[in-house]
């Protein structure tokens, strides 16, 4: 945690490979870290907006991650939902690199 930024550590740059997602449990917090295809992080909520199913199962496609259970989507950049069930956009959050480690903003 950098002091007084709320910047937390949700992960190594290298616990998530391009196009992929990672759920991170940030005291009774859940998240998913995205990587993107090229190579950018990205934080939002780490639930469906539609029935609470951890998105960081899901499959990354581009700028979207699917939820595993019912196919609504996300953009991972923004949290904003983009197909049913999937109606209520989730809350992104800042992230940033430095050195090794992943940080988001809460």
């Amino acid at each position: 945690m950098t002091s007084g930024e709320n910047w937390v550590v949700a992960c190594t740059v290298d616990a998530i490979q391009p196009a992929e997602a990672l759920r991170v449990d940030i005291g009774s917090r859940t998240f998913v870290v995205v990587r993107s295809p090229d190579g950018q992080f990205f934080a939002m909520d780490g639930h469906c907006s539609h029935e609470k199913v951890h998105l960081a199962d899901g499959i990354v496609d581009g700028n979207i991650i699917e939820c595993p259970k019912h196919f609504g989507t996300f953009d991972y950049r923004s949290g904003e939902s983009r197909a049913l069930p999937a109606c209520i956009d989730l809350k992104s959050y800042q992230v940033k690199v430095e050195a090794d480690s992943v940080y988001i903003r809460v």
